[in-house]
């Protein structure tokens, strides 16, 4: 087998003759006429002529060889219920969504906002808009009314599809009164919602405009309705950035290009196989869920767990720290994707829970979405006894820039602290901030670029707007058309990435620049740190000076000053031991939670926004809110 970097180096210097070989791993109604047209950059069109369709390719075309194989599987610990689709059903319940969409009037080139929690019936929809050519455009559920209302002006979607409620931790979320409120503070008016039931909440359907999930299902139930076969450049969904102020940043993203790049990415980045069970602990409100619990592991002929409830939940509601373990013991899980945020969590558990079940089916950990620390890594990959593979992507890319390729190289090994190096296809770069430099030599610390033409599956380009998404992405390089993945990184002598954080997270100390990333990852590596966010926050002196909060792995009172201080003191003698004085925190704070999305993302803007006296802005995504008004009672002391 040739080496990664050699497949690599393939993919760069023939680009049309590699991704042709990729397409293979799809279906087409049509085969391309012409692999990549790159005539107009920075835009690139991927498959141009060829036809196909996302929902045959993860569906239909598997009936004849594994149609009563399992292919969905929704499991809630919020509920304790667990549902099982085989391809055979999943394609008769798509055909019935689809059918009931039809009657609502979604057609081709239609949007249809999917506005839900993580259940069978999401996931369902998102394929039933695939099949018939409408473009999806699903919204975390539990968003506040305004970030939805704005969504919905954007997307103008004809059908809203959503559920009575959510649920999180026990705590259930009513959703028609947020969806209401979206509606009526929004400029355009959908015709119709679509209503799942789940008896969490109460539901008042307004008439002509609501329908019911179940009413429909069954009135279509025997429907037949065939693949559109699409333009593979045609628009198959549009998702929204999170973290967006303004006017909401929509990522659109074509089919063909899709389609092939994450039956690629399933082969050779995840050597996912047909018949087996992969389970992604995301949510399909992220672009992981639509990558790697809809489309990608079912492009692959994989089954796909779609998980409802926190990773410490059993199935009777009751702590149980061991539930996702349970879960890769009973389906034979051989893949699994999660966040290092995640693993913090479970971190703080007994780590005998991660040998309570039989773990032998499991190939591979990939982590994403945060930084993975070191800690962190070792922890969980002793743990499990399995690679824990980082890697790093962005909603933008569609799926990951940089990661280790095991279904290409599976002996290349992990780095910690670095997600990997550059996936096939990926021209990846790290250049000066100010002059668009390349900066080739080892451990130069710059902003990490793509150069064009990116490759098949990347976002075509922001909704409704491609001014600015040339503008936003890349004109933001003195000099240059690169892509800008607004990152501040560095690269090893052996091609090695290691990321610092966002460009606009450095902190400027007295005319030195830090990254939070650093100082983190020290902080991390106290004993007694389970997680950690570092800010930089306005001094009048320095100019900026870093402001940790930590939630410590033992059980440390808030209300115990004296641990706190102590506590304090250490990791800010440890800082300055590795990192120097200039890094040192000017305070670490202990809390009991960080403030995150739902998706477990660290909301750092919105820390430093709260130290530094501002308005923290859109909280829509926010978690718990008690966190953030935890961090605000320890700055104001």
């Amino acid at each position: 087998m040739a080496s990664y970097a050699d497949f690599h180096r393939r993919s760069i210097d023939a680009p049309e003759a590699f991704w042709a070989e990729q397409a293979d791993l799809i279906d087409w109604h049509k085969p391309p006429e012409q692999i990549l047209d790159a005539c107009q950059p920075p835009f690139a069109r991927w498959f141009v002529g060829g036809q196909t369709n996302l929902c045959h390719n993860a569906v239909d075309r598997h009936l004849a060889a594994r149609a009563d194989q399992a292919a969905l599987i929704a499991v809630s610990t919020e509920t304790g219920s667990e549902r099982v689709w085989s391809f055979a059903q999943l394609h008769a319940q798509v055909q019935a969504a689809a059918a009931s969409l039809m009657a609502l009037g979604v057609g081709r080139g239609d949007r249809v906002l999917i506005y839900m929690p993580m259940i069978g019936e999401a996931i369902i929809a998102m394929l039933a808009c695939a099949r018939i050519g409408a473009i999806h455009c699903v919204v975390f559920g539990g968003f506040a009314s305004g970030a939805l209302a704005s969504r919905i002006e954007d997307a103008q979607p004809k059908v809203v599809v959503s559920a009575d409620a959510g649920s999180r931790g026990g705590k259930v979320i009513a959703y028609q009164p947020l969806l209401d409120e979206a509606i009526r503070l929004s400029a355009h008016k959908p015709s119709a919602v679509l209503w799942v039931e789940r008896g969490l909440a109460p539901l008042v359907c307004q008439a002509r405009r609501d329908h019911r999930w179940a009413e429909l299902m069954v009135r279509h139930a025997d429907a037949r309705v065939p693949c559109v076969w699409l333009e593979a450049t045609d628009t198959s969904y549009i998702i929204y950035t999170s973290g967006t102020t303004g006017r909401p940043k929509g990522v659109q993203r074509d089919v063909g290009g899709y389609a092939v790049a994450l039956a690629a990415s399933m082969k050779h980045i995840f050597d996912g196989r047909a018949g087996e069970t992969y389970f992604s602990t995301s949510d399909i409100g992220w672009v992981v869920g639509h990558s790697y619990i809809v489309y990608g592991p079912l492009i692959a002929g994989m089954a796909t767990i779609a998980y409802e409830g926190l990773p410490t939940q059993g199935m009777d509601g009751q702590p149980d720290g061991a539930i996702w373990w349970q879960l890769v013991h009973k389906y034979r899980v051989t893949v699994m994707f999660s966040a290092p945020t995640a693993v913090r969590v479970l971190k703080k558990q007994d780590a005998a829970l991660l040998r309570k079940h039989d773990l032998s089916s499991l190939r591979a950990l990939f982590l994403a979405g945060e930084p993975l620390d070191e800690p962190t890594a070792r922890w969980i990959g002793e743990g499990l006894g399995v690679p824990v593979i980082d890697n790093y992507w962005q909603t933008e890319s569609g799926w990951p820039i940089l990661t280790l390729a095991r279904g290409v190289d599976a002996a290349q090994a992990p780095r910690l602290g670095s997600p990997g190096v550059p996936m096939y296809g990926y021209q990846v770069k790290i250049v000066h901030e100010s002059t668009g430099e390349e900066l080739a030599a080892p451990n130069e610390k710059g902003v990490v670029v793509i150069e064009g033409p990116t490759p098949p599956g990347f976002m075509q380009t922001v909704w409704g707007d491609d001014e600015r998404f040339v503008n936003t992405y890349w004109k933001s390089i003195p000099g240059k058309l690169v892509y800008s993945t607004f990152d501040w990184g560095i690269r090893d002598a052996d091609g090695y990435y290691y990321i610092l954080g966002r460009t606009d997270d450095v902190i400027n100390v007295a005319g030195h620049r830090l990254g939070t990333r650093e100082i983190e990852e020290c902080v991390a590596g106290h004993a007694n740190v389970a997680e950690v966010a570092v800010v930089g926050v306005a001094d009048a002196l320095k100019g900026q000076v870093a402001v940790a909060f930590v939630v410590p792995r033992s059980g440390l009172a808030a209300s115990d000053e004296q641990a706190a201080r102590l506590l304090e003191g250490e990791i800010m003698a440890a800082v300055a031991g590795q990192l120097g004085a200039l890094a040192r925190p000017a305070r670490v704070h202990v809390v009991t939670a960080l403030p995150k999305t739902r998706s477990g993302k660290l909301l750092r803007r919105a820390i430093q926004a709260v130290c530094e006296q501002r308005d923290p802005g859109d909280l829509s995504t926010l978690d718990d809110p008690a966190s953030l008004q935890q961090i605000r009672a320890r700055v104001g002391r």
